[in-house]
């Protein structure tokens, strides 16, 4: 038991890699530490991948695809802003006087102004025929210089075989420069082209100051070509104002140079 109890304590120091009392621990006894562990072959391709990919980025002047892009910076100098429409500037610097003149308004709030003009185009074939309805809106932003919106039916009429939903024409609202530069042009150049036109008339006001007329050709504006037209068609033409009455709407009208029946043109300088 004794002889045991004496060999434990070698065969732990033994097990442990300890020399045992009296000797020397030779080199091939000893366990070799370990090495850091050498990065994997896959993150090495994949540093140099990346490494690859600024370099490419760098040669055409891009920045890497990590951080947000910066904006473009605009070559050249910057554009000039586009000149006011001629009939706006004739409008606040002579019918606005002419008109606070007339009337006698003190508030520069009553001087009635044109707010808006709509064009409206109705086409009952639309569904049947939907090349046709392609061509009037093309001719349409064509004439107006804005994509119109394809008007649908609100309700269901059988007589007409119409359902809700249906396209059954398409309509544009001008506003601010498109509206001053389309009037101008529609005064000056697509009036004297109606035939057997002797003005337009008076009593087209819905009593609001609002003013109505309707065309019965599209041709009588410069944009369209004729050799492109499918189908000759009429449209409506609104002039939104903000008069409230009928007298007040017809003096703004008027000064502004439409053409009435029985009356001599104002020209607009």
């Amino acid at each position: 038991m004794a002889d045991t109890k004496e060999r434990d304590p070698k065969q732990a120091q033994a097990d442990q890699g300890e020399a045992p009392q009296g000797q020397e621990l030779k080199p091939a006894d000893v366990a070799p530490a370990e090495a850091p562990a050498a990065p994997q072959p896959k993150q090495k391709e994949k540093q140099k991948e990346k490494q690859k990919e600024k370099q490419k980025d760098k040669q055409k002047g891009k920045k890497p695809a990590e951080g947000k892009p910066a904006p473009a910076e605009p070559e050249g100098p910057p554009p000039e802003p586009a000149p006011p429409p001629r009939l706006h500037e004739y409008y606040v610097q002579r019918v606005r006087p002419k008109l606070t003149q007339q009337f006698g308004l003190a508030n520069p709030h009553e001087i009635p102004k044109l707010v808006k003009i709509v064009l409206n185009v109705g086409m009952g074939d639309a569904s049947k025929n939907p090349k046709a309805l392609e061509s009037a809106v093309a001719e349409l932003a064509a004439i107006t210089g804005q994509q119109p919106v394809v008007t649908r039916a609100k309700k269901a009429i059988a007589n007409f075989n119409l359902r809700e939903g249906m396209p059954v024409g398409c309509s544009v609202t001008l506003r601010a420069a498109r509206m001053f530069e389309f009037l101008d042009r529609f005064i000056t150049i697509a009036v004297p082209r109606m035939r057997d036109f002797r003005g337009l008339p008076t009593d087209s006001f819905d009593g609001r100051g609002n003013y109505t007329i309707g065309i019965k050709e599209q041709m009588i504006f410069p944009e369209i070509d004729y050799d492109k037209v499918e189908k000759i068609h009429g449209m409506d033409i609104t002039f939104v104002t903000s008069a409230g009455r009928d007298d007040t709407a017809l003096a703004l009208l008027r000064e502004l140079g439409m053409p009435f029946r029985g009356e001599a043109p104002v020209a607009v300088a």
